[in-house]
């Protein structure tokens, strides 16, 4: 697999990079079988609409624990008829059923922070040599695992709660090849009851206790 038809498939479909890897590697490398490939997946009908606008859609609720834990969510489509749609609605509900499971930080791998990823990844390589890898090899493995990190911390590329084969990028592009519109998830906020609070409370005693003396 050469970076020619991969980027001969994504002209030809309009996948992403990821996406046309692994089309490949399914397919023997034969380029029309990974084309088959992609639109039986639904990878193909999704990626050429992904570029399409996406204004319209809902914010979801959906609180979990008896009242402990909190999500909404924004999901925007391209029409109000779509924003309508029992199936659309499904969708915003399973979304916000997994932030409160999964606890997502990002929507994205592309949201995650510069920083946030450069201390992820000196912690990694601490704990790549501290295990004996060859220092030449460290990045490497570096690399490999940071796709551990963006499972953990970003949405779309986290296992969805409701079959873990699938990922919940796997899932929007599904309903997007199915319902014919560019779907995304634009942002989300996760409440837990008492977040926070025992910290807020314990430098609230400090800063009396250095008042008094």
């Amino acid at each position: 697999m050469g970076m020619a038809e991969i980027k001969a498939l994504r002209e030809r479909t309009g996948a992403g990079m990821l996406d046309c890897k692994k089309a490949l590697a399914e397919s023997g490398d034969d380029i029309e079988k990974a084309v088959d490939w992609l639109r039986s997946k639904g990878i193909a009908k999704a990626a050429k609409k992904a570029g399409r606008s996406a204004t319209e859609g809902l914010v979801h609720s959906y609180i979990h624990a008896g009242g402990k834990i909190g999500v909404l969510v924004e999901i925007n489509c391209e029409t109000d008829f779509v924003a309508m749609n029992e199936d659309f609605q499904q969708l915003c509900k399973e979304v916000a059923m997994h932030i409160a499971a999964a606890a997502p930080e990002y929507v994205t791998a592309e949201e995650v922070p510069a920083a946030a990823l450069d201390k992820e990844r000196e912690v990694q390589k601490a704990l790549v040599l501290e295990e004996g890898k060859p220092a030449h090899i460290a990045d490497k493995i570096v690399e490999g695992r940071m796709n551990k990190f963006y499972e953990d911390k970003c949405l779309m590329n986290q296992k969805f709660i409701m079959d873990d084969k699938k990922t919940v990028q796997d899932i929007l592009t599904e309903r997007v090849a199915r319902i014919g519109e560019n779907i995304q998830v634009r942002r989300f906020a996760r409440f837990v009851l008492g977040e926070g609070l025992e910290k807020r409370v314990d430098d609230f005693a400090a800063e009396v206790a250095s008042m008094t003396n």
